[in-house]
């Protein structure tokens, strides 16, 4: 098999963002004699990239639509805060009034279910009132989302009474610091090969009987391989350390929601209209006010999501949790391929480019550089990652 000029050419566009991460991955183990590869903090660096990895997923659907939220990492920070409020302060007594009978380990247990689902409609409640805000009464979301930042950093500090929140449940803190068990692991790697196979073939069918242009079939199955691969060696390496992380899983599952959604069904569609052409997508029939609505609400979700798995990493409410963390999200995301200006964007260019973010943090850590250096690096690469893509916009148009 092989590739003509145009063919090689659109290969590396597409793949750009791999080979780049693969050569930070290259450069940081020389830096770091190899201590990078290493099972363990390859580990590390996966489980550091899951919040980032949440709010970027939210991200992409709120940049595609063409707008922006700047309060994500301030109401990763307030869910978090609550969930630990509720933790260590309002459900050991509570449940021990109301469960006097029950063992430690259920109390523990009931804590956890109730704190998550706490989180996870203040995360949605916020989200659909900042979608209110911004879709019904018209008021761009880049001062809504900044307001909102402001309101919930005040928030974290109410809440924790700039103090840090603790004890937190053992069985809250698995959700980020516990391990799917190795066989599991193993089984769900074979499941996952199987659906890229299938995946492929269907995509392949759905192709056809639209009347697209197919790639030939060893190309297809070549790329399902290379994927299938990548996903057989991470639970290898994993499980020679201690397993697949349960937050990694858990992002896993958000992924492909999120591609479900964006791919196949008709509020995806119109999410990407509404960035690609806001006022045609309006005369079309589309409910602009609702759908900008939802994709908000569900980006308070998985903050809701970010901050749970904040709480059970951290095991603790803290003060400065989720500091930063929009820019992240955001940087993961242009990094990524998502445009500045709407219409376009992968969930699989996202989670690559939280990826390369998280890359970038791990690696810099391991080389002990100093902390004012990693500011300035990751600043740097927003802003390279930002001109190619207006860039590449100029050179389209």
């Amino acid at each position: 098999m092989t590739l003509d000029k145009a063919q090689t050419k659109a290969f590396l566009k597409r793949y750009t963002m791999v080979i780049a991460l693969l050569f930070i991955w290259v450069l940081f183990g020389i830096l770091t004699d190899w201590v990078f590869f290493k099972a363990r903090n390859l580990s590390n660096l996966f489980r550091q990239m899951t919040i980032t990895g949440f709010l970027a997923s939210g991200m992409l659907l709120v940049i595609v639509t063409g707008g922006i939220d700047l309060s994500v990492g301030s109401v990763t920070g307030f869910v978090s805060a609550v969930a630990a409020f509720f933790q260590a302060r309002v459900f050991p007594d509570l449940l021990l009034n109301m469960m006097p009978n029950a063992s430690i380990a259920a109390r523990g247990i009931t804590s956890t279910i109730v704190t998550v689902l706490i989180a996870l409609v203040v995360g949605l409640m916020i989200g659909s009132l900042q979608g209110l805000v911004i879709s019904y009464l018209s008021v761009p979301a880049f001062i809504v989302t900044l307001g909102c930042m402001l309101i919930f950093r005040g928030g974290v500090l109410g809440v924790t009474g700039g103090k840090t929140i603790v004890p937190i449940e053992d069985s809250f803190r698995l959700i980020a610091q516990g391990y799917v068990p190795k066989p599991v692991g193993l089984i769900l790697a074979l499941i996952v090969v199987v659906l890229i196979f299938l995946g492929s073939l269907d995509s392949r069918r759905r192709k056809r009987a639209y009347g697209f242009e197919l790639k030939p079939l060893a190309q297809d199955l070549l790329m399902a391989g290379l994927w299938s691969a990548l996903v057989l060696v991470y639970v290898l390496i994993m499980n020679s350390y201690r397993g697949i992380q349960n937050p990694v899983l858990l992002l896993a599952v958000v992924a492909m929601i999120v591609h479900y959604i964006t791919q196949n069904t008709r509020f995806g569609r119109y999410v990407y209209a509404l960035g690609g052409n806001k006022e045609a997508t309006r005369l079309s029939g589309v409910n602009i006010k609702k759908n900008l609505f939802k994709v908000h609400a569900l980006m308070g979700t998985l903050g809701g999501v970010a901050g749970i798995v904040l709480t059970g990493y951290v095991a603790a409410g803290t003060t400065g949790g989720g500091t930063n963390y929009e820019l992240d999200a955001i940087a993961s995301c242009v990094i990524g391929g998502v445009s500045l200006s709407g219409g376009s964007g992968t969930i699989m260019g996202t989670m690559i480019g939280a990826l390369v973010m998280a890359s970038l943090v791990n690696g810099m850590s391991v080389m002990n550089m100093p902390i004012f250096w990693q500011y300035i690096i990751k600043g740097l690469v927003l802003i390279v990652a930002v001109y190619f893509d207006i860039a590449s916009k100029k050179k389209s148009s």
